[in-house]
């Protein structure tokens, strides 16, 4: 048993001590007491607590000893250490041009990295009914929640979905496309926008450099009749599937994917060659291979969620909006890619899945769920490591689609951008992600990496789906040399052109917002399930996400590098870094929190060979200019692209 000895809380935020000691003479010897001595700046609290009888009070008596845990720790008018909060001041008093005299918020995340036995001592301390509400109180107010959300002052009213009313911008060099016509006459418009280049051109350059192929190269090699989706030797359904069991088998020991059926990719692709054998494929999509992130749904797949258990409670009764889109296109849909758990962390290391997609290849049942993983399995347990270091990750939580398209197993596939959750593991994966203006694409599936799978699930939204006017379609002139005069360019840093002042209260008004909408949303069910369903890291982030309030959810309503090591532990129990996953998310929650459209686009390497992506973020509706800007990009830096460690050249020629 512990007693806890001594607090020390500076009314400032600089400074949290604690002390404690273990003895049972103190705790046997003293009554549950609390003594406090106040200054004027500086707040000391000696607290020395019997644990068992303050257990067994709480046992006897819970509504008296949470009412009064509430009154001490927690932030609200009565709490007698609640913390100041900022005044914010009136958007139209706010000067945002480069003269302007607001500062920046540097990122300060208090938070150790954690996995293995600690992730589990962690989890264990925020689920105590003692401690847990102390610790959430120190989280939050080390991490300055209740300086900046809970405690602040807003005159603005509540934004509850970044919904931005359609504008037409007048974007030059677009063309603007019939919103009725159907997902396969819109991936044909898209074509005809992107520039010509032949195949002997296409093949110089490909020897020349590293060149990852497009869907334009399958549509290409398809059409010309040199290889088909189905057919010896050139078979690309099965590279793909030699190449998913290669890579998820030792050494590599990389899971790309949570699910897939070699037998309904094959399927597919028999399909695939009749229409073209008969000179009538659906569109530039048919026949290439395309895979989806495991939060949508895709017949005839699970939807897990990166969980054991979201699968059993919520079962997918057939394609998600964006999913029917592509299959109507021709598109061969090749499985559902690893995540991490619930999406909860930028790591997109998952605990519960590697090992059991092994047993099901090898056993030729791809469908196979194991329910449980122990320990003696988790040096097979395989994350979805980064093809350019697989000792590092790719980011999260899209992270298998990302590696995927990195490795060269699909030119393109389907992510969920909810805090960045495509654009971070794209940009350290080295590969092109863009996520739309919110509004733009249904919300089952609305990011995507490609302009041709962009233009087959963009489109009017299903009925049930927030918007105003629907917005129009444009597509940029890709193959167009005109140039593209007066756009402006703010730039994030020391030296800015721009101020945007609130960037990291941002951060931590997304992270209360995503938080509180995840716990209300699966609330039904974790009544139902136990905690030994969780990963210890995804079982953390549940906790701090039902520890906030319904104040500090409305008040964020109000508010408008490169990969790192996988470690040991954090195959076991998953991993919980927040220091890391605060800096690699900074700059994408802008995209999010405003509803704005963002893509990134590789640009480089680090001394140690990752990707580094340069991200664009755009105003609303601006996807077009967005485009002709990474298009550029890519133009400047392609002739440099690397090539991976981890590449699969499922369109080979030899």
């Amino acid at each position: 048993m512990i007693g806890i000895n001594n607090i020390s809380i500076d009314s400032n935020d600089q400074h949290v001590a604690i002390s404690s000691q273990s003895s049972l003479t103190n705790i046997l010897s003293y009554p549950s007491c609390t003594l406090f001595t106040c200054s004027a700046n500086y707040i000391h609290i000696y607290v020395l607590v019997d644990l068992f009888l303050l257990n067994l009070w709480y046992c006897i008596c819970p509504k008296p000893a949470a009412a009064i845990y509430k009154a001490i720790f927690f932030p609200s008018k009565m709490g007698l250490l609640r913390a100041a909060g900022v005044v914010y001041k009136p958007v139209e008093q706010l000067d945002l041009g480069p003269d302007s005299n607001e500062i920046y918020v540097e990122a300060d995340i208090k938070a150790p990295r954690m996995g293995g036995l600690l992730a589990k001592i962690f989890a264990w301390i925020l689920e105590s009914r003692i401690f847990g509400a102390l610790a959430f109180y120190i989280l939050k107010r080390l991490n300055r929640v209740h300086k900046f959300i809970s405690n602040a002052t807003l005159e603005e009213p509540p934004m509850f979905v970044p919904l931005h009313p359609y504008v037409d911008l007048d974007e030059q060099e677009v063309i603007e496309i019939d919103s009725d016509a159907s997902p396969a006459e819109r991936v044909q418009q898209a074509m005809n926008c992107l520039p010509l280049t032949s195949e002997n051109s296409l093949d110089a350059f490909k020897s020349s450099c590293f060149r990852r192929w497009t869907i334009v190269d399958y549509s290409r090699a398809y059409r010309n009749g040199e290889i088909t989706p189905l057919k010896v030797p050139l078979l690309v359904a099965e590279r793909f599937i030699n190449a998913v069991h290669e890579s998820s088998s030792r050494p590599l020991s990389i899971a790309f994917f949570i699910n897939y059926d070699a037998e309904d990719i094959l399927r597919q692709a028999t399909e695939s060659t009749l229409r073209y054998e008969r000179g009538a494929p659906i569109s530039a999509l048919d026949g290439v291979p395309i895979a989806v992130k495991d939060e949508i749904d895709c017949s005839p797949y699970p939807t897990t969620g990166g969980t054991k258990w979201l699968h059993k409670v919520r079962p997918c009764t057939g394609d998600a909006c964006c999913v029917a889109r592509l299959r109507s296109c021709g598109a061969i849909l090749v499985g559902k890619t690893n995540m991490h758990e619930l999406g909860a962390t930028p790591s997109g290391i998952n605990p519960h899945y590697g090992w059991e997609f092994l047993v099901a290849f090898l056993f030729h049942k791809p469908n196979l769920q194991l329910n449980t993983v122990t320990c003696s399995f988790c040096e097979c347990c395989r994350p979805p490591r980064n093809p350019y270091d697989p000792s590092r990750i790719s980011g999260g939580s899209s992270s298998g689609s990302a590696a995927v398209v990195c490795a060269g197993l699909c030119p393109a596939a389907l992510g969920v951008d909810g805090g960045g959750s495509v654009r971070m593991p794209a940009s350290l994966s080295g590969v092109v992600g863009f996520k739309p203006t919110f509004g733009r694409i249904p919300h089952s599936g609305r990011n995507d990496w490609s302009t041709s799978s962009y233009a087959a699930i963009s489109g009017h939204l299903p009925s049930h789906e927030p918007t105003t006017l629907p917005p129009k379609i444009h597509f940029p002139l890709l193959y167009s040399t005109n140039p593209i005069s007066n756009i402006k360019l703010a730039i994030y840093g020391e030296t800015v052109e721009v101020t945007i002042p609130e960037l990291e209260v941002m951060r931590l008004a997304h992270y209360v917002t995503i938080g509180s909408e995840c716990s209300t949303a699966l609330s039904s069910h974790l009544e139902n399930l136990g905690r030994s369903e969780f990963g210890w890291d995804a079982r953390v982030v549940v906790d701090i996400y039902g520890a906030f309030n319904s104040n500090e959810y409305i008040k964020a309503q109000k508010l408008s590098m490169t990969a790192y090591s996988i470690s040991k532990n954090a195959l076991k129990t998953g991993e919980l870094d927040y220091v890391n996953g605060g800096t690699i998310i900074r700059y994408q929650i802008a995209g999010n929190f405003l509803g704005l459209p963002a893509i990134t686009v590789p640009v480089g390497y680090d001394k140690a060979g990752l990707p580094i992506g340069l991200q664009f973020i755009g105003k609303p509706w601006s996807e077009p200019t967005l485009m002709h800007l990474a298009f550029a990009m890519q133009a400047l830096c392609i002739t440099d692209y690397r090539k991976p460690k981890v590449f699969y050249d499922i369109l080979g020629k030899k």
